[in-house]
């Protein structure tokens, strides 16, 4: 190390690659899968504050793909590692949630690819996630997708038959006001 070397600004570690976005079903109103996988009602969630509704209205898709898409257009309000709210241009307002009790592998396992305050496209990466970390860890990796201010509608419903297979990017969820 020469003299000068000391004075170098460190190098900022690499930010990871951010997967392609995918083709969105969007319409009004509508909230797309935010991963390839096997839908579920909210109610067969394993988690009681997810299956009771405590968050809000909506569902579960049980992952077979690594990357999680944002289900709306709007503004990111929140990241949690494993989680993240988006504020909706609609006025819906979404949490995209991968796991059972992953709040304890405290980000490990989670790439995230937004920021608080980012505006979002629906089918824009917004996180990665590593099923096999996660199972090696003993949690459950479904992803819910609930309607935080569902109170707000008239209701929050279904638009996918349960247990079949979606693509993200595919319509799942329908509110009406």
């Amino acid at each position: 190390m020469g003299f000068f070397d000391r004075f170098k600004k460190a190098a900022e570690p690499e930010k990871p690659a951010v997967p392609a976005s995918v083709t969105a079903q969007v319409s009004a109103d509508t909230l797309c899968a935010p991963v390839k996988g096997r839908v579920c009602k909210m109610a067969d969630i394993p988690d009681p504050v997810f299956s009771s509704e405590v968050l809000g209205k909506g569902c579960g898709v049980w992952p077979e793909a690594d990357v999680v898409y944002a289900p709306v257009t709007g503004t990111v309000t929140v990241t949690m590692g494993h989680a993240v709210g988006i504020q909706g241009d609609d006025g819906v307002e979404v949490l995209v949630h991968v796991g059972v009790d992953t709040v304890n592998m405290q980000g490990e396992g989670f790439t995230g690819y937004v920021a608080q305050g980012d505006h979002v496209v629906a089918g824009q990466a917004i996180l990665g996630i590593d099923r096999g970390k996660i199972a090696s860890a003993g949690y459950r990796d479904v992803v819910v997708l609930a309607v935080s201010n569902s109170a707000e509608f008239a209701s929050v419903e279904l638009c996918a038959d349960e247990d079949s297979t979606v693509s993200a990017g595919e319509a799942v969820l329908k509110v009406a006001r």
